[in-house]
């Protein structure tokens, strides 16, 4: 008996690492990064004192909660630096990154922000800005992007990009897309306007606002 009971010690605490988890992913999905730790850990069914033991501090949550999503946007940020045409890469980098955002909210907010100590969420932003400054560098070089575009207008795209709302995923990620055309036309420097992704839809199932 003795002798499988550092197994069952070990898978108990597997389970309850991915029941604390999966409810904060869920809960900074909905409500972002101020949900209490003791909430995530009503949610998990689990004592506070066992979230702690697993997550000492919120940042490594969060370290933890995000990391396929920071592993998603290093690969959205290599993938547009190695397209041969910069300001291709460039919107295409633009239009996947809003994506990712628009579907968590809690990432969004955890991308934006400073923890105390370095964290992989720190390492993972400064990567996705220098390589996204070099592309937007490349793609002025080539005559694309407005030479009066700075890295600050990316944060500022994020920032409004965070502020989709709607009663579905589906339906904010359109939504996403659609202000992601409006801002690739804002950063060219000779606009083309091509046709805009279709709006989201509303409730009522009208095009409008979500």
């Amino acid at each position: 008996m003795t002798d499988h009971l550092p197994h069952t010690l070990r898978s108990d605490a597997l389970d309850n690492r991915d029941r604390i988890l999966d409810a904060a992913r869920r809960l900074f999905a909905a409500e972002g990064l101020d949900v209490p730790m003791r909430e995530i850990a009503r949610r998990a069914a689990v004592g506070p004192a066992t979230l702690y033991r697993r997550f000492p501090t919120k940042q490594a949550l969060v370290t933890a909660v995000f990391a396929d999503q920071l592993r998603a946007c290093r690969d959205i940020v290599d993938e547009g630096c190695a397209d041969p045409d910069p300001w291709r890469g460039f919107c295409q980098v633009i239009e996947r990154i809003c994506e990712l955002h628009a579907r968590d909210r809690g990432f969004t907010e955890a991308f934006m922000s400073t923890f105390p100590g370095a964290t992989d969420v720190d390492a993972g932003r400064e990567y996705t800005v220098r390589a996204v400054a070099g592309l937007a560098q490349r793609a002025k070089e080539a005559g694309r992007l407005r030479p009066d575009f700075v890295l600050d207008d990316l944060i500022l795209m994020l920032m409004a990009n965070k502020g989709i709302h709607s009663t579905s995923t589906a339906a904010q990620v359109m939504a996403s897309r659609r202000f992601a055309g409006f801002v690739i036309q804002a950063f060219e420097a000779c606009p083309r306007h091509a046709p805009l992704p279709p709006p989201a839809r509303s409730a009522s199932g009208e095009p409008g606002y979500v």
